[in-house]
């Protein structure tokens, strides 16, 4: 890595169990447990970005506000029935950025958390 870039991106839950199976099935993400930290469930996407979801006593709620993430994937509207099945919901659907800049969606996960969708 080098100076300036992302090197650990914070988000919060409710429920660590639930958000694992709600990304490692929709999105590929490794979760890894740390002794010491078992409200803390460390992730890594398959690019190899990390973070975590913190469901500590300091932690806030999950929040719907704010910086909004995007997660690429291939095709957004099959990624947002499954995002619906594992029980989180559409915000906006698939709409066209441009053609040099693809699609994007938002949606909420089934904790809380405002994230995005994005392809080419």
């Amino acid at each position: 890595m080098a100076h300036g870039d992302l090197c650990h991106i914070g988000l919060f839950t409710t429920d660590t169990e639930k958000t694992k199976a709600f990304y490692s099935s929709l999105f590929g993400w490794r979760f890894e447990s740390i002794p010491g930290f078992e409200t803390y469930a460390m992730f890594t996407t398959p690019a190899g970005l990390g973070g975590g979801f913190d469901a500590g006593p300091r932690a806030e709620s999950p929040i719907d506000k704010g910086p909004i993430l995007h997660i690429e994937v291939e095709d957004i509207d099959q990624t947002l029935e499954r995002i619906e099945e594992a029980g989180g919901r559409t915000l906006a659907p698939k709409t066209k950025i441009s053609d040099a800049f693809g699609f994007f969606a938002v949606f909420i996960d089934n904790v809380g958390n405002r994230l995005a969708l994005w392809s080419g």
